[in-house]
């Protein structure tokens, strides 16, 4: 199990440069957490850096976010879940306006998330 989630680690590693989201924002792939079990079980977890959502100066608020998280989560999450082993109940997406450590408390950081299950073949906002 360990070498299909480092698999996956390493195909979202190799996205270099800012992604093309729906806004039209900067962003950059951070990193994929897999360690940390979420609310719902198994959960992999796809993490990035959008300046563009920072409280001051941003450009980008949270509507906006949230139609490129869905999109991150189709265009570049699923494409990276690995295809054999166990299946994660969830996926979630964060944007953050600059990098923090996972799970570090970080109040002037500002950060969207977004859960998902897969459904079908594709990405299917969940609530928290």
């Amino acid at each position: 199990m360990a070498i299909i989630w480092a698999a996956a680690a390493a195909m979202a590693e190799g996205a270099a440069g800012p992604l093309a989201v729906p806004s039209g924002q900067e962003v950059r792939y951070l990193d994929t957490v897999q360690s940390a079990p979420g609310p719902e079980g198994l959960t992999i977890r796809f993490r990035f850096v959008a300046p563009a959502i920072a409280r001051d100066g941003g450009t980008i608020g949270a509507e906006a976010a949230q139609a490129d998280m869905e999109w991150l989560c189709t265009n570049f999450a699923l494409p990276r879940m690995p295809a054999g082993g166990p299946v994660p109940s969830q996926i979630i997406v964060s944007l953050a306006d600059r990098p923090v450590a996972f799970g570090e408390p970080a109040p002037d950081v500002t950060q969207f998330f977004e859960a998902y299950i897969v459904a079908d073949g594709r990405c299917v906002w969940e609530a928290f």
